[in-house]
């Protein structure tokens, strides 16, 4: 355990550490870069390249700091991170680079507010915490290691089947190259897909699996962001997939991992609301047809928000679940529909999911909420869930970029 004097000087940095985080993290990240380039591929060049990472590690980095004294709070953040990091196989040789670039940054960029005490403070708190993680994520690999047809690290899958969702999407069918069985997963989980670079360094990407469990295959559904090439990192991996990767074809995949999931153990007699927007169908996806295998006597809403017709994937695959389902209703919203999506009547409302729409469809409020979708979108939906008073665990969700985000009044737009 850490010792009163740890706690109460760590604790007394969160100030300062508020007021510079980001300049430190960014730092940490350029030095670290720069000193242990093994490391550069466990890292989204394109987070990092639009800020987001550095956020993210410091509101982590404040939040700890914060938090010290009752470790508990952040329970769900260790979890979190944990399962991130087993999916890109980050390992115990790790952590000591990592903290040795945080340590010599504190020292770097707090300048004479980094004392001794201070630093020495901090070495302690990161070692700690480091122990927690690779506890948590010993205990992951050997989940996956002893899990049947699991498996640790990166393994070969071929490409079955590759399908085209819409204007933006495609699903790729993997199962493994040596003919084994795939191993089960939960609904919401993701793999991680590892593919080569001109650069030298391997890519990596999470992926949510959007087929339900106990498939012959993992499904993933890919969204083509606006990519150009391997040194301009947006989009360089969903690009490789969707030109460079065909059916034969063969693929690097981690096993499945990911806190955000639908347990179909647990019966609730409360609604199962699934809210997505774009992409974010695909974890909510494969919890649907969980749902519907598990539990067909539970009330399921689905609702999902997309641009026009155009980008909407797998429209007609939720409408034939509907057909056979009785306790399923579905609800589409289009942002910015065309004439042709009203003419064939591809949705039904226009605008954005909001709070009125939500309530009009589960008007008491009491259900279980599980949501995935663009950054304004989930902001909302947290907000809102928030305001009506629903309990947090009643409420889940996959939220990529800092949690603090959720609650800070700069993230407005809509989706």
């Amino acid at each position: 355990m850490l010792s009163a004097k740890t706690i109460s000087i760590v604790k007394s940095t969160a100030p300062v550490l508020e007021e510079n985080g980001e300049l430190l993290t960014r730092h940490f990240y350029a030095r670290m870069f720069k000193n242990n380039p093994e490391v550069v591929p466990f890292f989204n060049r394109a987070n990092q390249s639009a800020g987001s990472q550095q956020k993210a590690l410091a509101a982590a980095i404040c939040a700890y700091a914060a938090n010290i004294d009752r470790l508990e709070v952040l329970g769900g953040a260790v979890e979190l991170i944990a399962q991130k990091h087993a999916s890109l196989q980050i390992k115990p040789e790790h952590y000591p680079i990592v903290g040795e670039n945080l340590l010599g940054s504190i020292r770097e960029v707090l300048g004479e507010g980094a004392t001794e005490d201070v630093v020495q403070a901090w070495g302690e708190a990161y070692d700690f915490l480091a122990g927690i993680l690779m506890g948590r994520e010993k205990q992951i690999y050997h989940e996956h290691a002893s899990t049947p047809h699991g498996w640790e690290g990166f393994k070969p899958f071929r490409v079955l089947r590759k399908d085209v969702e819409s204007e933006v999407i495609t699903s790729f069918y993997l199962a493994p190259a040596d003919g084994s069985p795939v191993p089960a997963f939960k609904p919401g989980q993701y793999i991680t897909v590892r593919v080569p670079t001109p650069c030298g360094h391997p890519a990596m990407r999470n992926y949510s699996l959007s087929d339900k469990p106990g498939q012959p295959w993992f499904r993933i559904s890919v969204k083509r962001e606006a990519a150009r090439d391997a040194h301009t990192p947006d989009g360089f991996v969903s690009s490789f997939l969707h030109e460079g990767v065909q059916v034969g074809g063969h693929l690097e995949v981690g096993p499945p991992c990911g806190e955000f999931f639908l347990d179909v153990t647990e019966h609730h007699p409360r609604p199962l609301v699934l809210l997505s927007a774009g992409v974010g169908i695909t974890p909510v996806l494969s919890m649907l047809h969980a749902a519907l295998e598990h539990t067909p006597e539970r009330n399921v809403i689905f609702v999902h928000g997309a641009l026009n017709g155009r980008t909407h994937s797998f429209r007609k695959a939720v409408r034939a679940l509907a057909a056979k389902h009785p306790k399923l209703s579905v609800h589409y919203r289009y942002s910015d529909p065309e004439e042709s999506d009203r003419a064939q009547g591809f949705f039904d409302s226009e605008g954005f999911i909001d709070a009125e729409l939500i309530e009009s469809l589960v008007p008491d409020r009491d259900a279980d909420f599980y949501f995935c979708g663009p950054k304004p979108f989930m902001v909302k939906i947290y907000r809102q869930l928030v305001r009506w008073g629903v309990p947090a665990s009643q409420v889940h969700l996959e939220f990529f970029g800092p949690r603090q985000e959720l609650e800070n009044d700069h993230v407005t737009a809509d989706v």
